[in-house]
């Protein structure tokens, strides 16, 4: 099994195809980069820019270059020596458009008779042998319309199934005669009758634990692997798989084992399991603790302290009381049905928790969503994780004493792997934590955004150097060929926005008053939302005003608190874009922000280049997102996925390999220098790289250096970059090496060994990367 020494992500749209991405495969060799990393490429639907919503496994979206695309960007990476990883998505499938879905149409013009019955995760029985589709604005049937063989909704289009219209009947009573059934959309919450990709009506979950359905939905990404188009893979969403280790294990024979990445969120100490045939995760975990490490503890209570103060409240709020508040109404609302097709799976069970059946439906739905809402991680995989039920039950029964009977009754059902019941409670659990805490609580919880991060627990303020040691030990001793990454299509910041954002941990009183006077100046009503949008602006500056709204109207209806996607409230939304707009429009609130930002932009960049190196020398496999080799500034999706100049780039390379050495400034040409030099240093010297050993700092600023050693590259780095100015910079701060000639490949400049200086190894960059001088030439 190949095995990638880096990968660089490219996002594969419409606009930049797999010919796109075959014209920059050269810079991304010259930049160092050892794989190609693209985002999924199977035909999806029309106008996707993501590709998580395929429609027709069969083929390579011939939107995004298709299948002469794919030759010819695998063709350019084999000339280069560069590797292949594709992002796949075997959960489920895009259906806003039936039409352009070969196994939706045909199950819904057959309906129980299609042969994609088996393939998709219908309830019949609840939906009186239909497939309910949400989709009408009321409960009026009055806009259908039959045109030739379709059933016409607006600009849906449903089929009609043979004999059904025939003899003149209105379009409400051809309706009534399909295999489906067109519903209000709000009856979704609760009425929905297929199993979909969190709460994302139009992404269908399929069911590739059956063999023809894995088979059938594979055979394509099959192809790429055998005739040496792709190395490796990366699978989204596992956890919403009936069985994660079983699909594993068929990909894996289907493949001959190749290099398999999987899209998993581990919370806390929680391990990827070792059963799995997959190297390890997408990274997420890896971001976190590189994250932490630049937040500064001592700026915890203040940062609490006016957190408090925007909720009305004398003590900090509980991130694990504010998470259980927001997945139980996640499960009490939008992910209501898929509580209720559990309580139907549990069938007779229910029958044997207490006779009074009639009464026991709805405490054992209560149940259900208390358990959910109490489960500690995305979920278990029976017998795996059976340990995480017992704790959510117990935890359950504190929440709601008066169910405990209930719960009780209904553990030995959850714990048995092959229930039915079990299997979809573990389906679900994913689905309530990824809503109710990465796509509502990290919009509540905002003492200080860079901590709300996908795959972070926001309750761990910062980690010391030695806990980040600990966890780079047991990467390197558990899974050295995990993705590690900063910044993802899923981040709900970029990493220079995070790394920004982080220096408020240094001068919380400064952020404490400035915050105050920008809420004098722009009041919106809602101080958490309001600590959450100004930390947004100043982490992401200059970005633009389009930007910036976009992003206040997501995360405003994220919270919920103050308005919603379902019922948004017009006045309050308008005091929110009014106080973006007061960032560009009034001086009294940008001088605020320029002075904040006088204050943190050289912290933060240090922050963003100490964190980019550390995360491309740490153990695992790091990857570059496209573009954040320069700053990385971006927000939540969809502004996280925008066109990536790589013109300008191209040109900052080839100036760094002129032998220029950039400033630090706003160009981010720096950062490219030290991406491009921790790149093709892991590429060209993997053998540099076959230990992790903490080195030690001594004297004054020792609390500010990250420094580890991997073998024969030593990486430096500096921490909480504002308190080392203000506490007068590295004074006699030294690292101690072996008595051999080093070189810093970010300076190009030699050291000899023995005891450094930090003051003299950082003068230019707050980074280094050592290697022996002599080890270079060879």
């Amino acid at each position: 099994m190949r095995v990638p020494r880096s990968t660089y992500r490219l996002q594969v749209t419409p606009e930049f195809d797999l010919f796109s991405a075959a014209n920059i495969a050269d810079y991304l060799h010259g930049l160092g980069a050892d794989w190609l990393y693209l985002s999924p490429i199977l035909k999806a639907e029309e106008g996707s820019d993501h590709g998580y919503d395929v429609t027709d496994h069969s083929l390579i979206d011939p939107a995004r270059g298709g299948s002469a695309g794919l030759d010819a960007a695998s063709a350019e990476a084999r000339r280069l020596g560069l590797g292949v990883l594709i992002d796949i998505v075997p959960n489920h499938v895009g259906v806003a458009t039936p039409k352009q879905n070969p196994w939706w149409w045909d199950l819904l013009l057959n309906g129980r008779d299609s042969r994609y019955a088996k393939a998709f995760d219908v309830d019949w029985e609840f939906g009186g042998g239909k497939v309910r589709i949400p989709v009408l604005g009321s409960d009026s049937l009055d806009d259908l319309v039959i045109v030739g063989d379709e059933l016409h909704y607006f600009d849906n289009r449903y089929p009609i199934a043979p004999g059904t219209a025939d003899d003149g009947a209105s379009p409400q009573e051809v309706h009534a005669r399909q295999n489906y059934e067109l519903m209000n959309w709000r009856r979704a919450d609760a009425e929905l009758n297929y199993r979909r990709f969190f709460a994302v009506n139009s992404l269908a979950g399929i069911r590739v634990e059956t063999p023809w359905v894995f088979d059938e939905s594979h055979a394509e990404i099959v192809r790429w692997i055998t005739t040496g188009l792709a190395d490796g893979l990366r699978v989204d969403h596992p956890d919403g798989l009936a069985d994660p280790a079983g699909y594993l294990d068929a990909l894996a024979a289907a493949t001959g084992e190749t290099y398999v990445l999987v899209e998993k969120i581990l919370e806390g100490d929680e391990q990827l399991p070792t059963s799995w045939a997959s190297a390890g995760t997408t990274g997420y975990d890896a971001l976190a603790d590189v994250d932490r490490v630049f937040v500064d503890p001592a700026g915890k209570e203040a940062l609490d302290r006016l957190d408090s103060s925007l909720r009305n409240s004398d003590v900090a709020v509980s991130w694990t009381h504010l998470i259980h508040d927001t997945k139980r109404a996640i499960a009490d609302g939008i992910l209501r049905a898929e509580v209720l097709r559990l309580e139907r799976d549990l069938g007779s069970s229910v029958e044997q928790v207490v006779a009074d059946e009639g009464a026991e439906i709805s405490r054992t739905a209560d149940a259900l969503a208390e358990l959910l809402a109490c489960f500690p991680v995305y979920r278990s995989y029976l017998p795996l994780g059976l340990e995480h039920l017992h704790e959510a039950a117990s935890l359950a029964k504190v929440h709601r004493p008066e169910l405990g009977e209930t719960i009780d009754g209904l553990i030995p059902t959850l714990s048995d792997p092959t229930h039915p019941a079990a299997i979809r409670f573990q389906q679900t659990s994913g689905m309530v934590m990824a809503k109710g805490v990465e796509d509502t609580a990290f919009y509540r919880y905002t003492r200080l955004g860079s901590l709300t991060e996908v795959g972070a627990d926001p309750s761990e303020f910062s980690i010391g150097v030695r806990e980040f040691h600990r966890r780079q030990q047991l990467r390197q001793a558990s899974f050295p060929a995990s993705l590690t990454t900063l910044s993802t299509h899923d981040t709900k910041r970029g990493e220079d926005v995070r790394a920004r954002i982080s220096v408020l941990s240094e001068m919380p009183e400064e952020w404490e008053t400035a915050f105050g006077r920008l809420r004098e100046a722009a009041p919106l009503g809602d101080g958490p939302l309001e600590a959450l949008l100004w930390e947004a602006v100043v982490g992401s500056w200059p970005a633009s005003r389009e930007r910036l709204h976009a992003y206040a109207e997501k995360a405003a209806r994220e919270a919920g608190n103050s308005t919603g996607w379902a019922a948004p409230r017009e006045e309050f939304e308008q005091r929110m874009h009014a106080l973006i707009d007061s960032a560009f429009d009034d001086d009294a609130v940008m001088a605020v922000l320029g002075e904040v930002l006088d204050d943190i932009r050289d912290a933060g960049w240090s922050n963003s280049l100490s964190a980019k190196l550390i995360q491309l020398t740490a153990p695992g496999v790091p990857d570059v997102y496209q573009g954040s080799e320069l700053w990385e500034t971006s927000l939540v999706d969809p502004d996280n996925r925008r066109a990536v100049d790589f013109d300008i780039r191209r040109l900052y390379l080839a100036a760094v390999d002129a032998g220029a050495h950039p400033p630090i400034d706003e160009t981010g040409a720096a950062k490219l220098l030290v991406t491009t030099r921790a790149l093709r240093l892991r590429r060209d010297h993997p053998e540099f790289f076959s230990r992790y050993a903490p080195i030690t700092a001594f004297g004054s600023g020792a609390k500010h250096v990250v420094a580890f050693d991997r073998g024969q590259a030593m990486t430096v780095a500096t921490r909480l970059p504002l308190g080392l100015e203000r506490a007068g910079g590295w004074g006699d701060t030294s690292i101690a090496l072996a008595g051999r000639p080093v070189t810093d490949l970010i300076s190009d400049r030699r050291f000899e060994g023995g005891e450094l200086q930090i003051g003299d190894l950082l003068k230019k960059y707050p980074v280094a990367l050592l290697v022996p001088t002599e080890g270079l030439d060879s």
